[in-house]
């Protein structure tokens, strides 16, 4: 892990952030339960656990743990977990403080430091259960911050990183969010610093994004992967798509290009 690089995301915290930031709603207690998954609860801090949502294949399989979007929870991804495990992948979704099954305030130092005890509870997890393939981490929209704070301390610890919908700055995204960069006297210097991030990993990297992504612009993708530091990766372009019908117009080279990158995490 490069300690190096863990920031202070105190700045981001202010309750004008959060409330334009996050989105949080608890899993209907009409949850389907006859999805074949596990449910956990992960510590993360004193009397705080974070919901997480196992869906598990095959042992040796790539195991991909997936941090959502802000208005999204694990639960919504439920018919995509059975997709995942039908190609040999293991699809861990996990929310975030005040989401789904978690309890707790969402907020933004929360959300990336949280994601640290969530990857080493997985780890181990995955360890105890004998599942031994490759973790891939992988991030959509505001999930992207979880992910590339993660790739970025454990480089070497993971398999490959996927960033979907994914955003390279700061200010801009809290802007469409309704954030009033100016009086709060922000800076990129203030910001999750994604660019820096991704410079440093260099593990395969898939970077997926719709072709009129309304929310976070397709530039945003481009300077992902052009700033990425991995040899080899991907940026895909689904055509005629937007933030939220990504996955549906692009499904066929959305799950294609997720198997590739994890089967190259299981063969490098």
């Amino acid at each position: 892990m490069n300690d190096s690089l863990k920031e202070d995301y105190s700045t981001l915290d202010h309750p004008e952030i959060a409330v334009c930031m996050f989105y949080p709603r608890p899993e209907s207690k009409m949850a389907d339960t006859s999805v074949f998954a596990q449910d956990v609860l992960i510590p993360v801090d004193k009397g705080i656990n974070i919901g997480a949502r196992f869906h598990m294949s095959k042992s040796a399989g790539g195991n991909v743990v997936f941090f959502h979007g802000n208005g999204e929870i694990v639960a919504d991804y439920d018919e995509l977990g059975p997709v995942y495990n039908r190609m040999g992948i293991n699809f861990i979704a996990v929310d975030y403080r005040g989401y789904g099954r978690s309890n707790g305030t969402p907020g933004v130092s929360w959300m990336l430091n949280d994601s640290h005890a969530i990857f080493r509870f997985i780890r181990q997890w995955l360890k105890t259960n004998g599942y031994t393939g490759p973790l891939i981490i992988m991030g959509r929209s505001m999930g992207s911050a979880s992910a590339l704070e993660l790739a970025a301390c454990y480089n070497r610890d993971i398999g490959g990183l996927i960033i979907e919908s994914g955003f390279a700055y700061t200010l801009a995204l809290l802007k469409v969010l309704g954030v009033r960069v100016a009086s709060l006297k922000l800076t990129e210097e203030n910001g999750f610093h994604h660019l820096e991030k991704i410079r440093v990993v260099d593990r395969p990297v898939l970077i997926i994004h719709a072709e009129w992504d309304h929310i976070i612009p397709f530039r945003d993708a481009q300077a992902l992967y052009d700033a990425c530091g991995a040899e080899d990766k991907q940026l895909l372009k689904i055509p005629e798509a937007n933030h939220n019908d990504i996955l549906s117009c692009g499904f066929t080279a959305y799950m294609g290009a997720v198997k590739k990158i994890t089967d190259k995490a299981i063969h490098p």
